[in-house]
């Protein structure tokens, strides 16, 4: 058998553009063309196309969000004559305390930083999209560069995370033995906020 008839798709032709969304619905950063064809199995030419058609069609039907090609990479974002709703949802999240996801998500990174989203999900055993965003949101992490060998984002707490726990130093965090997450000593650190993360974050 050839080596061009090993070169299977991965998902048949008819899944290409629900599959592509699927990827791009979970990525933390931009994804480039030519990552997504080797995940899909599919040429990069028929991805490419895909892609632009998607972009074309969410435009066409006005939805809420839009695919855009920006600095080599696919990513979805809101659309801009939507983001005054976004504003105002974040705010409102604002008066509301942290879920216990948000607080396992944050203990976990707080003990495992620089830490990435894969990293945090692997631990935790559930996807933290949606959390790792409201704790971005909230400043009580940030981004710490990228990984050298998968090139995905880190994440750590800031001071403003020490400041609400009143410590100066990760040096000052209790021990938090022998597996995270362990929440017992975290469970009351007050005013914390969440807002709705909605269906990803149901999902915590």
């Amino acid at each position: 058998m050839t080596d061009d008839a090993l070169e299977v798709a991965l998902v048949p032709e008819g899944g290409l553009r629900p599959s592509l969304e699927a990827l791009l619905m979970i990525a933390d950063q931009p994804l480039d063309e030519s990552t997504l064809a080797t995940a899909v199995g599919h040429p990069l030419g028929d991805v490419t196309a895909a892609l632009t058609d998607l972009a074309q069609e969410y435009a066409e039907q006005g939805r809420g969000f839009e695919l855009r090609n920006v600095a080599g990479g696919w990513r979805y974002y809101t659309r801009e004559e939507y983001a005054g709703v976004v504003e105002a949802f974040v705010l409102d999240g604002q008066q509301a305390r942290l879920t216990q996801a948000a607080l396992e998500t944050l203990a976990v990174v707080a003990y495992r930083q620089p830490v990435s989203r894969a990293r945090v999900s692997a631990i935790r055993g559930v996807n933290v999209d949606g959390v790792m965003r409201t704790l971005l949101t909230r400043g009580l992490v940030e981004e710490a560069g990228q990984d050298h060998s998968s090139g995905a984002n880190l994440y750590r707490t800031t001071s403003y995370f020490l400041e609400r726990i009143g410590v100066t130093s990760l040096d000052d965090l209790p021990e938090l033995a022998p597996f995270l997450p362990d929440l017992t000593d975290l469970g009351d650190l007050g005013d914390f906020d969440d807002e709705v993360v909605g269906a990803e974050g149901s999902a915590e």
